[in-house]
Parts: structure tokens; C-alpha cells; sequence
């Protein structure tokens, strides 16, 4: 399959799946999560949601459990949207490189005022 059409029913499922999560998903646990990216395979059998997820260790655990939960109904909704023959298999992967950045951020603020105190 073309990878312009399979880039652009990535880029609608990561729309989809954010617009999901934050307006349609009723459950409680469920808190701030961002959806950050979305890989499909070639035949778009089978998609990859990147999720960012904030708050506590607790919160993060709790909105984790939820979005598991709900990822039948994910995949209900998309497969709706799309019209596509098949609606591909969803699965959730947790994209720690905001935390990665943050860290890295904090441990650049670090030096700078290491440096400035001499």
C-alpha cells in the first residue's frame, strides 16, 4: 500500500484517538492524556497509539488501567470513522520521551546554575 495513504490514516487516527479520549470516554480514570503518535503497518491491519501520560505515579497508573479498558470501544469509534474495509488492531505504547525531556531539562537548568554560582 502507498505510504502517503498509510501516513495519512496514521495522522486520522491519532486525531481520532485524541478527540476519543478527551470527548467521548466516560470513564473516571481516564485523566491527562496526550496522544502522540500513531504507527501503522503497511496494510494497516494493525496500528500503534503512543500515549504521554501526566500527573501522579497513581494517576498514571489509574488512566493506564482505563485507556486498556476502553481500547475495544477505541477501536469501535475509529473503525467507524475511517469506512475502511478493516479497522486496524489497536494497541497502546507509553511515549516516555516527554518525561525524557523534562528530565533532560531540569539536569540543563542544573548546570546553568552550577556555572553562574562560581
Amino acid at each position: 500500500m502507498g505510504q502517503l495513504r498509510v501516513e495519512k490514516v496514521q495522522e486520522f487516527i491519532k486525531q481520532e484517538a485524541s478527540k476519543i479520549i478527551l470527548n467521548e470516554l466516560k470513564d473516571p480514570r481516564v485523566g491527562f492524556v496526550t496522544v502522540t503518535q500513531v504507527e501503522a503497518t503497511g496494510d494497516l491491519r494493525h496500528a500503534k497509539i503512543y500515549v504521554s501520560l501526566m500527573g501522579s505515579d497513581e494517576q498514571k497508573a489509574q488512566t493506564w488501567e482505563g485507556l486498556q479498558k476502553a481500547l475495544g470501544f477505541l477501536r469501535s469509534e475509529i473503525g467507524k470513522r475511517l469506512r475502511m474495509r478493516f479497522s486496524p488492531e489497536l494497541t497502546l505504547h507509553l511515549d516516555e520521551s516527554l518525561d525524557y525531556s523534562d528530565k533532560i531539562q531540569k539536569l540543563l537548568l542544573k548546570i546553568k546554575e552550577d556555572e553562574d554560582n562560581r
